[in-house]
């Protein structure tokens, strides 16, 4: 099968991770060019990395990828996207696809009323440590989930890892968020780009947020707590949670522990899952990981690589025949929830509800 085919827009830390997979597995993908805005940057990643890379658009263009990659600033991230799609380009677009809700209804707009292919590339739910309590919930192991602890991810990763935990789709009911931002000191140990070892000392923000998703404005349904700090990504000092419940079990981190047969209590680690259908992007590195049970809750640069692989990979199913991995309404959604939690943390104890969107009114 003939290799996918794409561009990068962007050339930032987080394009640099598109790059690499493209050179560690050239069966599956061919990188035709990396689109600068800095010529002496571009030399260098050219140089360093051996891939082309332009200041042309048009060049990009008439390199005639299968898809493009959205990789640039947040802020810039809608008019990339919009971009490349008018063109008529099927677009893999980073986190978050939109900055307000006029950004996120415009992508849906593309999608209906122009047919613009736009998928979006939210890792979370493909780590496989992920992956895997995610397929322990959809057995039906905890019963239905009614409540989330997460302190794992931020913004509209931490909203995409609770709707799915809860097993909620946009438009499934109202729901409402309180919260506040609190800032502390913290050490640091460690950085994007290695240990630090000096001692030095950061105030980190810290967010609190309580969301209760509700069938209507008067009735509970299910709750989550999102408390996280940017820190936590990178320190040796600072851990990552995160805590399912439902009426049969819960998973805490990398544990399960569910009603089993004959009634009888079950305590059983979660191994990491490979889904078979990534095969071809399965490292052995990756194998070892997966095989081997960790009690601490592991989201390495490893799982993150396959994530990002393997939705690149979607986008030859999506090219052919339409069928979304991760729907462009669920991402919308996701980005939108981000922007009601930080409404939530910028009006503390403040209720603020979600309205209607425009991709409420779409099956998904």
């Amino acid at each position: 099968m003939k290799p996918l085919s794409f561009i990068i827009i962007g050339s930032g830390w987080r394009a640099m991770f598109f790059v690499r997979i493209a050179k560690k597995f050239p069966e599956q993908f061919r990188l035709k060019y990396m689109l600068c805005r800095n010529a002496k940057k571009a030399e260098r990643i050219a140089r360093e990395e051996g891939v082309r890379t332009t200041l042309s658009e048009a060049e990009c263009e008439s390199a005639g990828p299968d898809f493009v990659v959205a990789a640039v600033s947040k802020d810039s991230m809608f008019q990339v996207t919009k971009n490349w799609a008018l063109k008529g380009f099927a677009v893999l677009c980073e986190t978050p696809a939109g900055m307000n809700t006029d950004e996120l209804a415009g992508l849906w707009e593309l999608k209906e009323r122009y047919g613009a292919k736009i998928q979006v590339a939210e890792q979370y739910i493909r780590y496989p440590v992920i992956a895997a309590g995610l397929k322990a919930i959809d057995e039906g192991k905890l019963g239905e989930p009614y409540g989330v602890r997460l302190s794992a991810a931020h913004d509209y990763h931490g909203a995409s890892l609770i709707r799915h935990m809860l097993g909620i789709k946009p438009g499934d009911g109202p729901v409402q968020m309180r919260g506040k931002r609190y800032e502390f000191p913290v050490t640091q140990t460690d950085s994007r780009y290695g240990a630090v070892t000096d001692g030095s000392i950061k105030q980190w923000d810290r967010a609190c947020i309580a969301m209760e998703f509700t069938t209507d404005r008067s009735a509970i349904g299910k709750i989550a707590y999102y408390d996280f700090s940017g820190v936590q990504y990178h320190s040796f000092i600072r851990s990552r949670h995160l805590n399912v419940q439902g009426r049969d079990g819960e998973w805490n981190d990398t544990v399960l522990r569910y009603i089993g047969e004959g009634g009888l209590p079950v305590t059983e680690p979660i191994l990491p899952y490979l889904d078979p259908k990534y095969k071809e992007i399965e490292t052995e590195e990756l194998r070892r990981t997966a095989s081997q049970w960790n009690p601490y809750l592991e989201l390495d640069s490893v799982q993150d690589e396959y994530a990002i692989a393997s939705m690149m990979l979607d986008m030859r199913a999506y090219l052919e025949t339409g069928k979304e991995a991760y729907p462009l309404a669920e991402a919308l959604e996701d980005a939108y929830a981000w922007i009601l939690m930080d409404r939530a943390v910028r009006n503390p104890q403040k209720a603020v509800w979600a309205e209607d969107m425009p991709w409420h009114r779409k099956e998904i």
